[in-house]
């Protein structure tokens, strides 16, 4: 395949449809290097009818690629995440890039970069390259054809917050034990020998300064023009514990709509939690930087998750195995934390994929069931715009949005607990 050209972008811009649907394509050179040795390997494991279709669809024909795609997902669904062959995974991205190729010719750019999302979140590694590449082009002729959508109120957290109002529906308790302490631009060094080698929490304060996302995330419109028609994974539900949990893709934009209206009687309070977000969306990524403090013990960046959501959100009390910095960039929320030493007074579930939960639910305990945790000392704060929380491994937490809000946590490890990683 042929990469953009000049006459496309120029078709593109002056409106002519018919002029840049057929002008349109990007650049597949994995794709083109590795498909004949994928295609073998998806047959020799019965998935005759896959390359059949897979090689209609590099003919041209898009109804071929859908049929194909919907074969790769029905293999990803076969059982359980980890069972899925890998070539299962790399044939559905296959399949996302033809039916992403064959919409643009169609002039359909925003199916086309779902196609191309769908392919990053769900596929394999060995095409994601060329998915990310074709994800920058359809994007690009997005910004072109499109005129910037005004929505009124612009902004996703406004300043006028009753904070009185909001702090009323926090859990029993809240905000009379243990503040967790300020520093303000807090060294490297004092960030070690303070709280990093002890295992205390600790909130750093004017360290996200420079970060381009402080002003830009709160800007919905910026939000739309750069990943509106990104699809990405939320939770929808009170949270993962809850029986009417569940999952859904849907657009960023839908996503934003969401979080604004906040209107829970529809959908649910939907949640983008733990997911990814700056692999798949490099705009983003640009916004925000690692904080020097992830490095600290010579250890290695594990994650850098996005945790975007509408007031009110919850993540239960749950502890996790690395250190971790929470970067609060719009909005506020309110976290508890009980040390790792109190483990067995939260009672945590006994089932090995839950059991860094607790059963507690910290907005409504059960004191008859749950008696040993009504006596415990935590540490509790409210986490601003501009805020950095660093909760040491282990330690249990609980989290609650007081506003919209986007916050961004970096995980990391040791050298010396790499074991930790599993458990």
């Amino acid at each position: 395949m042929s990469s953009t050209s000049p006459s496309s972008s120029a078709a593109v811009a002056d409106g002519s449809a018919e002029k840049a649907a057929t002008a349109f394509y990007f650049d597949t050179p994995v794709l083109d290097e590795h498909s004949a040795e994928l295609l073998r390997s998806v047959n020799s494991q019965g998935g005759y009818a896959y390359t059949a279709m897979a090689s209609l669809a590099a003919g041209g024909d898009l109804r071929a690629a859908e049929a194909a795609r919907e074969m790769a997902w029905e293999q990803l669904h076969s059982g359980p995440w980890h069972s899925v062959l890998p070539v299962w995974r790399d044939a559905y991205s296959l399949a996302c890039l033809h039916v992403a190729r064959l919409s643009c010719g169609k002039g359909e750019r925003v199916e086309a970069l779902r196609a191309l999302d769908l392919g990053i979140i769900m596929g394999g590694t060995l095409l994601r390259n060329d998915l990310e590449a074709a994800v920058d082009v359809v994007r690009g002729a997005i910004r072109v054809e499109e005129e910037r959508r005004v929505k009124e109120g612009k902004q996703l957290v406004e300043k006028d917050i009753d904070r009185a109002e909001i702090l009323r529906t926090l859990p029993t308790r809240s905000l009379s034990s243990k503040v967790v302490p300020k520093r303000s631009a807090l060294s490297l060094e004092g960030f070690l020998s303070e709280f990093f080698i002890s295992g205390y929490p600790v909130i750093i304060t004017e360290g996200m300064t420079h970060w381009p996302a402080i002003t830009k995330w709160n800007d919905f419109d910026y939000l739309e023009r750069v990943a509106g028609h990104r699809t990405v994974p939320v939770e929808v539900g009170k949270n993962y514990l809850c029986s009417d949990w569940k999952q859904e893709l849907i657009t960023f934009s839908e996503f934003l709509e969401r979080v604004r209206s906040n209107n829970s009687a529809d959908v649910g309070p939907t949640y983008l939690a733990q997911h990814p977000l700056f692999d798949q969306i490099n705009e983003l990524k640009e916004d925000i930087f690692v904080p020097d403090y992830c490095f600290a013990g010579g250890g290695e960046l594990k994650s850098m998750n996005a945790w975007f959501g509408p007031s009110g959100t919850v993540t239960p009390l749950h502890h996790d195995p690395h250190h971790n910095i929470l970067a609060q960039v719009v909005g506020s929320k309110y976290v508890r934390l009980y040390s790792s030493s109190f483990s067995e007074e939260l009672y945590p579930y006994n089932e090995t994929m839950l059991g860094n939960s607790s059963q507690v639910d910290l907005d409504a305990i059960n004191d008859k069931e749950f008696p040993k945790i009504l006596d415990l000392e935590f540490y509790d704060c409210i986490l601003e715009e501009g805020e950095m929380l660093y909760v040491p491994p282990k330690w249990w937490h609980y989290v609650r949005s007081l506003s919209p809000s986007m916050s961004v946590s970096f995980w990391w490890s040791n050298p010396d607990s790499m074991e930790e990683e599993s458990s």
